[in-house]
């Protein structure tokens, strides 16, 4: 599961220290013991997000006489889009609202809050409850995610190693929650009723806040007060039109696609919002290449950032048919017998953070640093590169997957796990070096745009995540992975075949 987005809306590169934090107390694996606050609200955020998602797909397809909606898998697909999508779409008003307005910790707080009753109406059997909750938990994450995680930062005002280590642990609090949330909730869900997975995962939240609200007193003043800039108030209309556009965009992009005024359909509403993010983004990529603001080295690099958006919107359109495509996979094609039991399908979800917690994040950081001893680690367009290469390979096992379960036989769980494990190494080789480069690379005045541009690279990867899914009965599944595998492994090729010229208009940024 992403990590980035992009891998968690922030890094210790990019997280702010503004607000002085607590004294250095040592009290939490030899950190601040505000870390512990943090860590556990974000690890049960984490619960409740994962473990939902886990499920979500699954809820949308089965059978009305099973307690799911009952839906097709193409409209299904373009709700699942749709809904990660602007996930990471609203961590960008959301970190400004806490920036201008109400202070992180307020955020942190009221998103939580939102999260929950979200989640809350998600139980209730109802459709319009169902979407109630929906724009809740993406509204809720908005002002969570990003601002919990620049809290982080700000418990480090010296910042350094020790920060960076901090970091670290807080990452595990995103594994160690996204890693038993699918497992709790996709059980509850699965074998007994879908509303009761639902409630479980708004409990997990409201456990997360009730220690976040007790644990308040150990984060010093971090996350206490706004920082009410100049020019914030020419931002905030800024970004209320920005919004107010985009929505109206949406709407009429979808009405015209159906042909009927405000006859909009899951699937329309989300090729109108994929093609709203990407011409955005070409455009602002534009006005920035023919601004007279920057000078050509600069412009160069600006480039480059470009060429990473396209590679990683790639890389996270094929790593989250982990919870679209493989999930309905797992569930209907895989064998789930466990000594007479079965699996419920969502526990694969939970895949991807073992293979974290369990020394492959690790064995990474320890490569790199190796590498680069020896002057041997590869460029950053190189990591996208083999990112791109081990999706298409996980791809591939796909492929032979697929063609197995064509026979009629429910294959091996090994299968996919051995997809995760290649997709998690693609993702340990691309996405955390996705932010840090980023800010390296753009001008240092525009930092905070290009930071949000980053971010809707990852929400258009997530929602036409949703689109591949929603091919999984309207084409073979061979040759749908097949298509996969092939653009996946050719986007990678060819990015390490321009990687001596990308690395040239990097300007010796590394």
């Amino acid at each position: 599961m992403p990590k980035d987005p992009a891998t968690e809306l922030a890094s210790p590169a990019a997280a702010g220290s503004r607000v002085p934090g607590p004294p250095h107390e040592r009290g939490f694996f030899g950190h601040p013991r505000g870390l512990a606050t943090l860590f556990f609200t974000e690890m049960w955020e984490r619960f409740s997000y994962y473990g939902m998602r886990a499920i979500l797909i699954l809820y949308l397809t089965a059978a009305v006489a099973e307690g799911g909606l009952g839906m097709d898998v193409g409209r299904a697909g373009a709700i699942y889009g749709l809904y990660t999508a602007f996930v990471y779409l609203t961590a960008l008003p959301g970190g400004w609202i806490a920036d201008r307005l109400i202070g992180q910790r307020r955020a942190v707080l009221v998103g939580g809050i939102v999260i929950a009753l979200g989640h809350f109406s998600l139980a209730v059997e109802n459709m319009a409850c169902f979407y109630l909750g929906l724009v809740l938990i993406v509204v809720g994450t908005g002002l969570l995610k990003p601002n919990v995680s620049t809290m982080v930062g700000e418990l480090y005002p010296e910042g350094g190693a020790r920060r960076d280590a901090g970091f670290s642990i807080f990452y595990m609090g995103i594994n160690t929650g996204a890693f038993v949330g699918p497992l709790v909730v996709g059980l509850l869900g699965e074998r007994f009723d879908w509303h009761l997975g639902f409630a479980a995962a708004g409990i997990g939240m409201v456990l997360g806040l009730v220690q976040y609200v007790l644990g308040g007193r150990l984060l010093g003043q971090a996350g206490l007060q706004p920082d009410r800039s100049k020019g914030g108030a020419a931002a905030g209309r800024g970004l209320a039109l920005g919004v107010a556009g985009a929505v109206l965009a949406v709407v009429i992009a979808g009405a015209l696609h159906h042909g009927g005024f405000f006859r909009i359909t899951a699937e329309g509403l989300a090729n109108a919002t994929g093609i709203l993010i990407a011409a955005i983004a070409v455009l602002y990529f534009l006005v920035l290449f023919l601004s007279r603001d920057l000078d050509r080295g600069e412009k160069g690099r600006v480039a480059v950032i470009g060429i990473l958006f396209l590679a990683a919107a790639a890389f996270w359109a094929g790593f989250e048919q982990a919870g679209s495509s493989f999930n309905l996979f797992a569930e209907r094609f895989t064998d789930l017998d466990v000594f007479g039991w079965e699996m419920p399908a969502s526990w694969f979800q939970s895949v991807n953070s073992l293979f974290i917690i369990f020394g492959t994040a690790a064995f990474f950081a320890w490569l790199w640093v190796a590498l680069a001893a020896r002057r041997r680690e590869p460029s950053t367009p190189m990591k996208f590169a083999w990112g791109l290469v081990f999706l298409g390979l996980g791809f591939l096992v796909m492929v032979a997957a697929a063609g197995v379960a064509a026979t009629g036989v429910k294959v091996s769980p090994w299968w996919l796990v051995l997809t995760y494990f290649l997709h998690t190494v693609g993702e340990l080789a691309l996405s955390p070096v996705g932010l840090s480069t980023v800010t390296k690379l753009a001008p240092h005045r525009k930092v905070g745009q290009m930071m949000g541009v980053w971010f809707m690279g990852s929400a258009l990867g997530n929602l036409i995540a949703g689109q591949v899914a929603g091919l999984f009965e309207a084409m073979p599944l061979p040759r749908l992975f097949g298509i996969m595998t092939a653009v996946s492994i050719g986007l990678g090729l060819l990015l390490a075949a321009l990687s001596r010229p990308i690395r040239r208009l990097m300007g010796g940024v590394q």
